[in-house]
C-alpha cells in the first residue's frame, strides 16, 4: 500500500478519453489498495482521478495553494485537503507525501510537476519511483527530445535512467509496486 501521487492535467475542456483514462486510473489505485496523493483540484483530470480513487475506497489527499482554492476549484470531497500558500510549496508536500509518483497526460502545469520530482530523484534528495504513463505515445515527442539531449551531455543517462515509461495503467502501477 503506498501513496501514489498523480500528476495531470486539470483543464475542463479535455477529450473525453483523457478523462476516463483519470477515471480509471483512481478507479485502479483503490482496487489495488494505494492512496492518492493529487494537486487538490476538482476539475479535469485531477478531479477524475479523485473520483476514480474514492469510488473503489481509496484515501485521497489533495494539496492546493490558496489561490486555487480562491478560484473555487478545490477538491472539498478529499479524505484530507491541505491548503498551501503558493504552489511551491504544494510541490514539496506532495513529494514529501508521497511514495512513489505517476503521471498521466498534461500540460505545463504536469510537466512543471514531472520535472520536479524527476530534478529532485536525480539529485538523490528522494528514491521513489518515477513512471510516465504514455499512452497513445502522448509523450514520445518529449522522450526523443530528452534522449537527444543525453547524446550531447546536457542530461546524463543515469538520470533518464531515473524515470520508467507504461503504455497502460496495469503497468505503470506494477513498476510502482515492484520499485517501492
Amino acid at each position: 500500500m503506498a501513496a501514489i501521487c498523480v500528476f495531470c492535467a486539470s483543464s475542463s475542456t479535455l477529450d473525453q478519453k483523457w478523462l476516463d483514462l483519470a477515471t480509471q486510473t483512481g478507479a485502479e489505485l483503490a482496487a489495488r489498495g494505494h492512496t492518492l496523493v493529487s494537486g487538490g483540484g476538482c476539475v479535469g483530470m485531477m478531479g477524475a482521478v479523485a473520483d476514480g480513487a474514492r469510488s473503489g475506497g481509496a484515501h485521497t489527499l489533495g494539496v492546493i495553494p490558496q489561490s486555487l482554492v480562491d478560484l473555487e476549484v478545490a477538491d472539498l470531497n478529499a479524505d484530507e485537503l491541505i491548503v498551501t500558500g503558493d504552489m511551491g510549496a504544494r510541490k514539496n508536500l506532495m513529494i514529501e507525501r508521497s511514495d512513489a509518483f505517476l503521471t498521466l497526460p498534461g500540460g505545463l502545469g504536469t510537466l512543471d510537476e514531472l520535472f520536479e520530482v524527476w530534478t529532485t530523484a536525480t539529485l538523490d534528495l528522494h528514491a521513489k519511483p518515477i513512471v510516465l504513463l504514455d499512452p497513445d505515445g502522448f509523450y514520445d515527442g518529449l522522450l526523443a527530445w530528452l534522449d537527444q539531449l543525453a547524446g550531447t551531455a546536457f542530461v546524463r543517462p543515469a538520470a533518464l535512467a531515473r524515470v520508467s515509461v507504461a503504455k497502460s495503467i496495469g503497468e505503470a502501477l506494477d513498476q510502482i509496486e515492484s520499485a517501492s
